[in-house]
């Protein structure tokens, strides 16, 4: 019976063979670069080469006079994102979900889920143009209210707002259809009962659709606390200038700076080194959480 079983599933093993070398090609043979963060890297002298200096590397990133503003940073724009990605998604499923006529429900799905698939280069280039100082969004706020133009990607008290915004717009439509899926998995028995028992489309919202869509809730919510520190590279590399840096500069563009215009290559292995650490800690933390308070199992 064994042997048959092992016959049957061989092939499936095989299949997983070439994906499992990509995997450990791509992802586990690079991280044997880490050891950079402990050396005084020079590139034509290679890793064999270089210079131990064990944690100097680490001591000087924290020494930097910006260092705690840019976690600063990271955390508050990665928890906004966090916090509207969750919340955003899941409000417009369940409007969409209320939406009777087919066709109109498919178009919205289909508006909303296509920035999706646009680059940061090319909505940020979008971005730039409407939002500068003769922009289109400009233009209107003077035309309808009256007020001066708002220079939004140079000025620190809107950089934020417009980062968690634009990356609603482009993300949230993609989260929408897991949740939609996820409402309709729930039993229709459900709703039945509920309407049996007199509940209104409201409370059948409160009380069905709301914990039916828990797991996925847990899921999603579980899965991007590994990402508070990762504010979004493309979208703020794109988007920012020397202006922002008070409250635009995160982890991954000073690493960016630092390696590649500034050829600190240790010093920017040991920042981006420790963001992973701290992310591990972070999505573990998060899975413990999951378990202990939703009774959510990754197996």
């Amino acid at each position: 019976m064994r042997y048959r079983n092992w016959a049957r599933e061989l092939p499936l093993h095989v299949m997983i063979i070439p994906a499992l070398f990509i995997l450990i090609l791509f992802a586990y043979v690079p991280m044997t670069g880490v050891v950079i963060a402990f050396q005084k890297f020079y590139p034509a002298l290679g890793i064999s080469g270089s210079k131990w200096v064990g944690w100097d590397n680490f001591e000087f990133m924290f020494k930097l006079p910006n260092t705690i503003q840019v976690l600063w940073n990271t955390v508050i724009i990665a928890v906004m994102k966090i916090i509207v990605g969750i919340v955003l998604p899941l409000i417009v499923s369940i409007l969409l979900n209320e939406v009777n006529h087919k066709l109109t429900r498919s178009g919205i799905q289909t508006l909303i889920y296509l920035p999706h698939f646009l680059s940061w280069v090319v909505l940020a280039g979008i971005l730039i143009d409407i939002l500068s100082m003769k922009g289109i969004v400009n233009q209107f706020l003077q035309f309808a209210f009256g007020v001066d133009p708002i220079f939004f990607l140079g000025d620190n008290n809107w950089f934020r707002f417009v980062v968690v915004v634009s990356d609603a717009w482009k993300e949230f439509g993609f989260s929408t259809i897991v949740y939609l899926a996820a409402i309709v998995g729930i039993d229709p028995a459900l709703y039945e009962s509920a309407k049996a028992d007199g509940a209104n489309r409201w409370k059948q919202t409160w009380h069905v659709t709301i914990p039916g869509m828990m797991p996925i809730i847990v899921l999603l919510t579980t899965l991007s606390m590994g990402n508070i520190l990762n504010a979004g590279f493309d979208q703020i590399f794109n988007l920012y200038s020397p202006v922002v840096y008070e409250t635009g500069d995160i982890i991954d563009t000073l690493v960016y700076r630092t390696g590649l215009v500034e050829m600190s290559f240790g010093v920017s292995t040991a920042v981006g080194l420790l963001k992973s650490v701290v992310s591990l800690i972070l999505i573990s933390l998060s899975y413990w959480c999951a378990y202990r308070f939703a009774n959510y199992r990754i197996f």
